[in-house]
C-alpha cells in the first residue's frame, strides 16, 4: 500500500462539518473514521488518502455551494461517484472535501425521437440501457464496469468499453453538461445538438479526470439497437497468433463492434468461477462481434473466420441464439471480478500501441512476468490496441508490490516506445504521473497546466492529479480536530 501523506494545517474537522451541515443537511456530512476510511481509494488500491469529510449533495446548487465554501477556507476537494476508477482519480490526495455525487442518480429525461437522454452524474451506465432497451435503443460506452460505474465518472476518464472500436469512446456520445466550475460557478457546456458554436468546452473537459470541475447534469446520445449481430469466439494457442489475427481483419476492411482477446490466465479464471466449457488446450480466445444490418454480415463473419483459420485458430465458434451470445460476453465482461480467484489483489495496467504492434507489446509482457516473477494475465480491447495487463500479487508484501510496479512500468514505458500512450481509458490519476514525461514536452505539460489554471486558479480541485505538483492544493488547509 502506498500510503499519501496528507498534511494539515489550520481549518479544524469540526470547523468543516458545522460549515458544510447547512449546505446539505448534519446527515450527509461524514466525518467519523469508519466512514471516510470507506473513501479511502479506488478500484486503484496501492493508492489510499482518507478525506478529511465526505459531503453528499443532492442537487447541482449544493455541489456549486460546497465549491465554493472549499475555495472561500481554502480546503481541497474532489468528486466521487462510483470508486470503479483504476488509476487513483477520485483519491482525497490531499484531504480536505471529498463530494460524493451518488445520490445524484435520476434520469431526468429520455427523448426517443431525438435520441437523448439527460442524466444526473451518479446514474449507473447500465441503467440508461436499461431505460431506452424498450424503445429499441442503448447509450454505447460498454465499460467491463458498466453495472456498477456512473456517468459522471465516465466523463470523468472519458471511458471505453468493448465495442468503442466501432461506436467510440464516452466523448462521442456527450452532447453536452451542466458543469460545476472549480470556482463554483455553475456553466452549461455544449447542448442537445450534435453541433456545437465557439470553442468544444465540452471536449476539453470531458477525460480531464475530475481536474477543471464537476459534471451535475449531462446529455447523452441514444444509439439505435443494430437490427443483427454475429458473435464469434476464435481459440488459439498462442497470444501472438490471436492479435496477428485481430490486425488482419482490420487490414481487411473490416470493422467489428468490438475484438476482445483473453489470455490462459484470464480463462481459467473466468472457467472456474462460471464453468463456461472454454476448451482446456485454449491459450486464447479472441471475441469477436459484427452488428449492423443483417444483409451481408454472413459473407464478412466467413471472412472473418478465414483470416482466424488462416492464422492458426484451433476453432471458431459462433453463437447461435441470444443466450449464448450473452453468455460469451459474459465471459468477458466478468474476467476483472474472476480474477479474484487468483491473487489477493492485482493491478490493472491500461496502455496502447498501434495494433500491429500488439505481439511486440505482448512479448514485453512476458518477459517483464518472467523477469519479475509476477504472474501477468492479459484481456484487452484488442482492435484498438489498449492492452490490459493484469498483475497479480499480494499487496500485503512490499517486495511483491515493488516487483509489480517495476514491471508495470516496463510495460508502459514499452507502449510509448511503440508509439503508443500510456493510458487509453482508466486515466492519469495518481498510477501515471511519473510517466506524463515520457510523452510530452515541458511546453507540451506547461501548457496543459496553464489551462487547467485558468479553470482553478486556487488550484483545489482534485490537486495532485495528472500532473506530478499539479496545484497548490495543496496547501493543505485542514488539521484535526
Amino acid at each position: 500500500m502506498h500510503e499519501v501523506d496528507v498534511a494539515r494545517a489550520d481549518l479544524s474537522i469540526a470547523q468543516l462539518v458545522a460549515d458544510l451541515a447547512p449546505i446539505v443537511g448534519a446527515d450527509s456530512v461524514l466525518a467519523d473514521d469508519a466512514s471516510v476510511m470507506t473513501y479511502e481509494c479506488d478500484g486503484a488500491t496501492l493508492y489510499k488518502a482518507t478525506p478529511h469529510v465526505v459531503v453528499l449533495p443532492d442537487t447541482a446548487a449544493q455541489v456549486s455551494e460546497i465549491v465554493k465554501y472549499a475555495n472561500r477556507v481554502g480546503a481541497p476537494f474532489v468528486a466521487r461517484g462510483a470508486g470503479t476508477g483504476l488509476s487513483g482519480g477520485a483519491t482525497a490526495l490531499a484531504g480536505g472535501i471529498l463530494i460524493g455525487l451518488n445520490r445524484m442518480n435520476r434520469i431526468l429525461s429520455v427523448d426517443i425521437e431525438n435520441e437523448r437522454a439527460v442524466v444526473e452524474p451518479g446514474v449507473v451506465n447500465l441503467w440508461i440501457t436499461g431505460r431506452a432497451t424498450p424503445d429499441g435503443y442503448h447509450y454505447a460506452p460498454d465499460p467491463a464496469s458498466q453495472k456498477a460505474c456512473t456517468i459522471g465518472g465516465n466523463v470523468a476518464e472519458n471511458s471505453g468499453g468493448p465495442h468503442t472500436l466501432k461506436y467510440g469512446v464516452t466523448t462521442n456520445h456527450i452532447c453536452g453538461m451542466e458543469w460545476v466550475m472549480p470556482t463554483g460557478e455553475i456553466v452549461e457546456l455544449g447542448g442537445a445538438s450534435d453541433d456545437g458554436v465557439g470553442y468544444d468546452i465540452r471536449g476539453l473537459v470531458i477525460g480531464s479526470e475530475g481536474t477543471l470541475g464537476i459534471a451535475t447534469k449531462i446529455v447523452v446520445k441514444l444509439t439505435p439497437n443494430p437490427p443483427a449481430y454475429k458473435t464469434m469466439l476464435a481459440v488459439f494457442a498462442s497470444l501472438e497468433d490471436a492479435s496477428t489475427a485481430v490486425s488482419e481483419i482490420i487490414g481487411a476492411g473490416m470493422i467489428p463492434s468490438s475484438l476482445e482477446v483473453m489470455d490462459r490466465l484470464i480463462i481459467d479464471a473466468v472457467e472456474a468461477a462460471f464453468s463456461f466449457g472454454f476448451p482446456e488446450d485454449a491459450q486464447a480466445v479472441l471475441l469477436i462481434e459484427l452488428d449492423g444490418v443483417d444483409a451481408g454480415m454472413e459473407e464478412q463473419a466467413a471472412d472473418i473466420v478465414d483470416i482466424c483459420n488462416a492464422n492458426s485458430a484451433q476453432d471458431v465458434q459462433v453463437a447461435a441464439s441470444e443466450e449464448e451470445r450473452t453468455l460469451l460476453w459474459k465471459s468477458r465482461k466478468q474476467a476483472f471480478g474472476a480474477l479474484g480467484r487468483l491473487a489477493k489483489s492485482y493491478l490493472t495496467q491500461d496502455g496502447v500501441v498501434p495494433r500491429t504492434r500488439l505481439p511486440e507489446v505482448l512479448r514485453t509482457v512476458a518477459e517483464a512476468s518472467a523477469r519479475h516473477d509476477v504472474r501477468i494475465a492479459n484481456v484487452f480491447h484488442a482492435g484498438d490496441g489498449n492492452i490490459h495487463p493484469i498483475l497479480l500479487f499480494d499487496e500485503s508484501d512490499p517486495a511483491q508490490t515493488e516487483r509489480v510496479l517495476q514491471a508495470s512500468g516496463e510495460i508502459l514505458t514499452k507502449c510509448v516506445e511503440l508509439g503508443g500512450t500510456i493510458t487509453g481509458e482508466h486515466g492519469v490519476g495518481i498510477e501515471k504521473l511519473a510517466f506524463m514525461d515520457l510523452l510530452f514536452s515541458p511546453a507540451d505539460l506547461r501548457i496543459m497546466r496553464d489551462v487547467r489554471s485558468l479553470f482553478d486558479p486556487n488550484g483545489l480541485c482534485n490537486p495532485g492529479k495528472i500532473f506530478p505538483g499539479g496545484g497548490p492544493a495543496a496547501q493543505e488547509a485542514v488539521a484535526d480536530g
